[in-house]
């Protein structure tokens, strides 16, 4: 008895080898795109966070976007110059979804393992998900902020490793979603579709790449840009705690936006503005 079980443990031992290695083999064929990647500012426009990050945001952009788009982005525009927020939810605490939670507002994190690459975003979201798997397209989507990615990891140069992850982003969305902090507009259809190319500068490996195409109803065209981000030179960075709901001050009610003073009362945002309805209050308290 004693021999039966020393011989299974040397077949256990005897094909584990094999395995580790080939697991070893296996995570060889990904790109090392450890570290914390930050968006990569252009110079000459500070601290500016559009969708294209070589051109201002709002009209800057140049987006290829309908008249009906337009429109919405004039009016956004206008609404933000009285003091409202204009077309983006997200100063309200709500996700922002695709594509702006690709814009590295906050610090990212890509961690790849063979079947999903996790985009942690650690700042209004949180992170998405790639099945690289090799699924298909589920027959029912559940509408999200991030909508469901599935990828495709390519070896561009044949060089025996991957290179470059292909990825289709496609919904039901949930919305309104904005490009950016101007209320730059995608449809209210929340039926786009994102196709990205994710990989390393050839000549920079501290630069990583988003090319990002987006079809949607909204646009012209497909428009695509090319987001940069930069890896923190630290192999040990400070990851920085961010709720959005803490500290912030918009109060939306029904349609009107306002604001929350130092002292705990609520403030317009624009000369003229109505009050809230106090239908519900006891109108005698003072």
């Amino acid at each position: 008895m004693h021999c039966r079980s020393l011989m299974g443990a040397i077949a256990i031992a005897a094909l584990a080898i094999p395995i580790g290695r080939a697991h070893a083999a296996d995570e060889a064929k990904y790109p090392s795109w450890k570290g914390q990647w930050m968006r990569l500012v252009t110079p000459g426009l500070p601290g500016q966070a559009s969708h294209d990050q070589t051109k201002p945001g709002g009209l800057g952009q140049q987006a290829p976007l309908t008249p009906e788009a337009q429109a919405i982005l004039a009016a956004s525009l206008a609404d933000q110059a009285k003091g409202g927020l204009g077309n983006f939810p997200t100063a309200r605490c709500l996700p922002a979804g695709m594509p702006h939670m690709m814009m590295a507002f906050g610090p990212q994190e890509y961690v790849i393992t063979p079947e999903t690459t996790y985009i942690l975003i650690n700042w209004d979201d949180h992170s998405r998900r790639i099945f690289t798997d090799g699924r298909d397209w589920p027959t029912n989507i559940e509408p999200s902020y991030a909508g469901y990615s599935i990828g495709r990891w390519i070896d561009e140069d044949g060089a025996g490793q991957y290179s470059v992850l292909a990825v289709e982003t496609r919904g039901p969305f949930k919305g309104p979603r904005a490009y950016d902090a101007t209320g730059l507009p995608l449809h209210f259809d929340n039926q786009s579709i994102f196709k990205e190319r994710i990989h390393l500068d050839k000549a920079d490996p501290k630069i990583l790449h988003d090319e990002i195409t987006v079809i949607d109803h909204a646009l012209t065209r497909p428009w695509t840009v090319d987001k940069k981000y930069l890896r923190n030179a630290n192999p040990r960075p400070a990851w920085t705690e961010y709720y959005c709901g803490e500290n912030n001050a918009q109060v939306t009610i029904g349609k009107e936006h306002y604001f929350l003073s130092g002292d705990g009362r609520l403030m317009p945002t624009r000369e003229g503005q109505p009050p809230p309805d106090l239908t519900y209050f006891n109108k005698s308290q003072k």
